[in-house]
Parts: C-alpha cells; sequence; structure tokens
C-alpha cells in the first residue's frame, strides 16, 4: 500500500485541516510471514519486543517466530488461550509486562489489537499488528473499542507504525471471521449517512475527501462480495487492504465518523447486555452487518416515505432510557447525556432541512436489495436471529442505543420527528 501517495493526495484538502497518520510500513502479500522480522527491521521497529497472540491466532502465524529471531529481535510472549473481549484488565496486564520491552506486536485480530494499541499508546510503546483474518475494520486505527466495568467505550490508543499480513493466512482464515469484516465494512454507508446528516444538522466537522476514502473502500469490497467466501489470496489481500484504509481515514478525520454510525452503537448496546449476563455476544463485524442491514433498511424507508416532518423539541423519556440500561451502566449514560447532542438541534431547522436528510440518505446507501444480496453472496449474517438476538432486545436495543454517544445519528432524531424505527424495518 502506498502510504505516501495517500497522504500527498490530502495535501492541502479544501476541509483546511492538515492530515496525518502515523503508519510508516503496510505489507500485504503472499508468504511474507517468513519475511516479518526484515519487514520490521527496515521500518525501524525496536529489537527488544513484546508479542501478544492466543492459542488460535499463534496457530495460525506459524513460521513468525523464526522469522524474528533470525532478525535479532529478542521477544517475550504473552499467549492468550482466546482473547473474546477486550477489557481493561487485559490492557493493564499488556502494560505490565511491556514495562521492559521497547515495542508491541499483536499477532492477530479485534481484541487482541485493541488491548494492545491501548497499552502502546499508554505506555509509548512501538507498535506493530501482525494480522490473522481480514475480520474488522481497526487495523490502522488509533482508537480502540475497551470493556470496563460492562461498558464499551472508544479509548485512545496508538496506532500501529507496521502493519503485516500474509495473504495466504488470511485466504484460509475461517470463512465466518472473512464474512465478518465484509459486515463490518458494509457499515461505513450508515457511517458515511450519520456524519453528512450530523454536518448538515450541527456543524460538525466533514471531509469529503476522507469520506470518499471511506466510500472507494467500501465500494471495492461490495465488488468482491462473491468472493469472501472462497480461500482467494487475491479477494483476502484486497478486502484486507480496504478495511487498513477505513482505519487510515478515521486516523486523517481525528474520529471515528468515517467508519461508524448508528449499526456501531447498536452492535455496542447488544455486546453490553450480553458481557453483563456472561453471554458470549458474537463476532464484532457480524454484529455490525447484521445492524446495518436493519438500519439501512429503515433509513431507505424513512427516506422514502416520508415527505415532511413536523419536528418538535427532544421528548425523550430519560427514566425510559435508564429503565432499559443495567445499572451499572447509568452514570456512564448521563454523563454521555449531560447536555444531550440534540440541544444542538432546532427544531425549526430540522424541519427546513428534511428534503435534504432524504437527499443523503437516498444518495449514500444502497437499496435494501442490493444490500442483502450482497451480504448474502458474501455468506455474512443477515437477521437478529443469526446473532442470537431475541425481539425485544433487538427493539430495545434499536431504540435506545444512540444515548450511549455523543454523538448525533439519524436514530437520535427519532423522539424530535415522532418517529418510531420499527415502523420502517418493513
Amino acid at each position: 500500500m502506498d502510504l505516501n501517495k495517500i497522504l500527498k493526495d490530502m495535501e492541502n484538502c479544501p476541509c483546511g485541516r492538515v492530515h496525518t497518520f502515523d503508519t510508516k510500513v503496510v505489507e500485504i502479500g503472499s508468504g511474507i510471514t517468513a519475511k516479518t522480522g526484515k519487514i520490521l527491521a527496515d521500518a525501524g521497529f525496536p529489537k527488544n519486543i513484546l508479542l501478544v497472540a492466543d492459542d488460535n491466532t499463534w496457530a495460525a502465524a506459524d513460521g513468525i517466530l523464526p522469522a524474528l529471531l533470525s532478525e535479532g529481535f529478542h521477544v517475550k510472549k504473552l499467549i492468550y488461550e482466546n482473547m473474546m473481549y477486550a477489557r481493561v484488565e487485559q490492557v493493564v496486564e499488556v502494560e505490565g509486562l511491556a514495562e521492559d520491552v521497547d515495542g508491541i506486536i499483536s499477532v492477530g485480530t479485534g481484541s487482541l489489537n485493541d488491548i494492545c494499541r491501548v497499552a502502546s499508546f499508554r505506555k509509548k510503546k512501538m507498535f506493530c499488528i501482525f494480522a490473522t483474518a481480514p475480520s474488522m475494520d481497526g487495523f490502522a486505527s488509533d482508537t480502540a473499542p475497551i470493556i470496563e466495568n460492562n461498558f464499551k467505550s472508544s479509548w485512545q490508543a496508538a496506532q500501529p507504525a507496521v502493519i503485516i499480513a500474509d495473504t495466504k493466512i488470511l485466504a484460509a482464515a475461517p470463512v465466518e471471521l472473512k464474512s465478518s469484516g465484509f459486515g463490518d465494512m458494509v457499515a461505513k454507508y450508515i457511517g458515511l449517512a450519520d456524519w453528512k446528516i450530523s454536518t448538515l444538522l450541527t456543524g460538525e466537522y466533514y471531509c469529503e475527501k476522507i469520506a470518499n476514502l471511506t466510500k472507494t473502500a467500501t465500494d471495492r469490497i461490495m465488488a468482491l462480495a462473491d468472493r469472501v467466501t472462497e480461500n482467494s489470496e487475491e479477494a483476502a489481500g484486497a478486502i484486507m487492504e480496504s478495511l487498513v484504509m477505513t482505519g487510515l481515514a478515521m486516523k486523517l478525520a481525528g474520529c471515528s465518523r468515517p467508519a461508524s454510525g448508528a449499526e456501531h452503537v447498536v452492535s455496542h448496546y447488544l455486546e453490553c447486555y450480553k458481557v453483563i449476563r456472561g453471554i458470549w455476544p458474537e463476532f464484532h463485524g457480524k454484529k455490525v452487518g447484521v445492524a446495518t442491514v436493519l438500519l439501512n433498511r429503515a433509513y431507505r424507508n424513512i427516506a422514502d416515505r416520508v415527505e415532511s416532518v413536523n419536528a418538535v423539541p427532544d421528548a425523550t423519556d430519560w427514566d425510559e432510557v435508564y429503565s432499559k440500561y443495567d445499572a451499572v451502566l447509568h452514570d456512564d449514560i448521563k454523563k454521555l447525556n449531560t447536555p444531550t447532542i440534540t440541544d444542538k438541534v432546532d427544531p425549526a431547522f430540522l424541519q427546513e432541512k428534511w428534503p435534504e436528510i432524504r437527499a443523503i440518505i437516498r444518495d449514500t446507501l444502497p437499496t435494501d436489495e442490493v444490500l442483502t444480496e450482497k451480504m448474502t453472496v458474501a455468506g455474512a449474517a443477515v437477521t437478529p436471529e443469526e446473532v442470537h438476538v431475541p425481539s425485544q432486545l433487538l427493539e430495545d436495543a434499536l431504540h435506545f442505543h444512540p444515548y450511549m454517544r455523543y454523538r448525533m445519528l439519524l436514530t437520535r432524531l427519532m423522539p424530535m420527528l415522532n418517529m418510531d424505527i420499527m415502523d420502517y424495518l418493513n
């Protein structure tokens, strides 16, 4: 991946900001596990390192240790049995082991990357990701979703200096993980729509160039839908590049807006609910993909059916909101809604801008038929049942997820629009 070209194209951006990122090297290629040590050495990565993996990713990355040792790296290892959640306790564990090293390598994806990127940031250690599956969009991100006191929130983290992905390993990853990556990518359509709507209503920062980076990467993934489940190095490599690109877009924007919207917050709501109860919440991208299908359908139906609105001041029933969150989460919800984001929206202005909101939805989102077809071909989950979400939990998630973030989403405007999102799912 030509990182210099990406930065060059972002120079003198019309948005007025100077865009940059910390990632120096992205190597995606066939059989490059054996070159890992040399890639890192050439990138100036420190030789005294902590390697973090779990049993599954360690087995997938067979050959990485000799590749590192042959280039003179001194490797301390932390191998988890099976990393399912990124918790603050594991961040602290990695931090403790990283005291006497100069760099951290995360072997794997998702939660493993997240705990390592936060520990790297807090301990000021150089960070590298060796990816083992194209399963999520956060490889190049400088934030990480971490669970603390059963509440999942975004933490400041280190963007990896180096990202390495062997397409032989990516192609051989379980189909469910590759399909999960597809689900995480198609979510960008909702994210971009929510970002544009927020900019229109609140003046939130927006960059067309960055949005186009995300859209191009997402369109590329959509075109590869029928190859996601194949053991194809070409397809796996292309998907990995798109996933990395969205992480770079987040760093360029200085926020997660280019890569996530209401669909990610729905997923976080479901995850918090299940984690508190000790229930496996499913892979991140799998849940996000299902939420994307539902919200894409609702957003499109709203744009098609609702020609005008009679907007009113936010009539949120806060007692009802708190009743839909476990008591241990109430303090976090209160902090995120004091003040609440709709304080920035004048009802008359929302009413005036409704035609433009409809246009944003139609111009940004695929049709329900196209999205569902692509998701199905890619082997991705498309129904709540496939991620074990019963009807009442789904209804609660769709109604009350916006209160988990201080962020303008179309779903957060429902009380001002006198709408029930459940009415637009069919």
